[in-house]
């Protein structure tokens, strides 16, 4: 009985109870409740820490593991990767654009002449990339260095790719059980997240009563929005008028996906319906939809490359990080990989963004403000991932049709 009245209730109410209760316990100024929020959300950081390298480690990995067919890859593969990677990378793209034209820190961006006189004070992420090479496989989550975490996942994920199927099905088995068993211990931090939505908003109306600027967070949620829209509204449909195909009908073909995706927040749990809407309302083939569509889901998140970014450089700014222009340009490729390997499933973003910070030796306090915001990003991003997705297999399933490729009935 309890199981069942937990499914019925929408989770979104025991985050907005934690809201109201930490607002009403940031106003009684209580010296005791701020030590109780305070070790509650410390230990909250110390999870998200605790999970952050394993999730982008093994989401890449994995990845590349359940690359079964090799001959698939150089057929639809290689479009579906070239379209991934131009879309995603034009997404962080534009949030880095955004991020410098808005400025939610009003901090100035060095040239390089300055950064030399406060380098000392603030150890910039040069640092970091040049330890990109770890001595040792364990070096890397032992220093929590994100940078040697990445290129540890990479080499080996290129590694697997060129091994024979027999060798690749058992280690996607392997990863990917590892990855289950991650993603599992993630979710058992969610269901307590209102406990930590509940401390930091109580931490987040103390630093506010001190002379918080709310004014920079307001912004950097513009940053977020608006990256995400530019991408949705202007950048995906531009690509498919580019390929002579209607934004407007893909739009209205795949919005019962999109709408699912929305309210789980999650583009793996509306893969099913974005592969039914793709063939019976769009018109892609079956066999373009059923390759295309999941390998999307898996490495196409372009809201997940702008979240991380704008994040990434808002919360570091906010404790003193200075970067040059061309270490936050790096942060293009960066949150690109990041979003490539990220999972479809809900606060995958979230958790990323967390990693890198971590790795940076950033405190996390701001990222927790951000926390309540992010259930309502999270629902924006999932939608445009899908759409995203969808886009990206309209684009493939125009140029294979145009090529000649497949030309056997589109339900085969």
């Amino acid at each position: 009985m309890c199981a069942e009245v937990k499914r019925k209730i929408n989770p979104n109410v025991f985050f907005a109870i934690a809201i109201i209760l930490g607002v009403l316990t940031g106003y009684t100024q209580n010296a005791f409740l701020f030590r109780i929020a305070d070790t509650i959300s410390q230990l909250f950081i110390n999870l998200l820490k605790l999970v952050s390298l394993p999730i982008i480690f093994l989401s890449i990995v994995s990845t590349a593991a359940g690359m079964e067919n090799i001959e698939q890859i150089k057929l639809l593969g290689q479009k579906v990767v070239k379209y991934t990677l131009l879309t995603t990378i034009l997404a962080a793209s534009i949030a880095l654009l955004l991020f410098i034209g808005i400025n939610p820190v009003r901090e100035i961006v060095q040239t390089g002449v300055d950064k030399m006189a406060s380098h000392a004070e603030h150890p910039g992420y040069l640092s970091f990339f040049i330890q990109i090479v770890p001595s040792n496989i364990v070096q890397p989550f032992n220093e929590n260095n994100v940078i040697g975490v990445l290129f540890l996942a990479m080499l080996l994920s290129f590694a697997i790719i060129s091994l024979p199927s027999q060798h690749r099905s058992i280690l996607h088995s392997f990863f990917s059980s590892i990855y289950a068993a991650i993603i599992a211990i993630t979710r058992w931090i969610v269901a307590i997240m209102p406990i930590a939505i509940w401390a930091f908003i109580c931490l987040f109306m103390r630093d506010l009563n001190k002379g918080l600027d709310v004014k920079s967070l307001v912004l950097y949620l513009t940053c977020v929005i608006a990256a995400n829209l530019i991408q949705a509204l202007i950048v995906l449909p531009t690509l498919l008028r580019v390929k002579k195909i209607s934004p407007w009908k893909m739009a209205k073909g795949m919005f019962p996906a999109l709408s699912v995706a929305f309210f789980t927040k999650s583009s793996a749990a509306a893969l099913p319906m974005a592969m039914r809407c793709a063939e019976e309302n769009v018109g892609i083939s079956r066999r373009v939809a059923s390759f295309s569509l999941p390998l999307c889901t898996t490495i196409n998140m372009n809201a997940c490359a702008a979240f991380i970014l704008i994040t990434v450089l808002f919360v570091s700014m906010s404790q003193g990080v200075v970067y040059t222009y061309p270490e936050m340009a790096l942060w293009i490729l960066l949150s690109t990989i990041a979003a490539i390997g990220n999972a479809g499933v809900p606060m995958g973003c979230y958790f990323l963004a967390s990693a890198f910070l971590a790795a940076m030796n950033v405190p996390l306090h701001i990222l927790g403000v951000i926390l309540p915001f992010y259930t309502l990003i999270d629902m924006l991003e999932s939608s445009i991932n899908v759409w995203s997705d969808s886009c990206v297999t309209a684009v493939v399933q125009q140029e294979v049709s145009q090529e000649g490729a497949f030309a056997a009935s589109p339900n085969h």
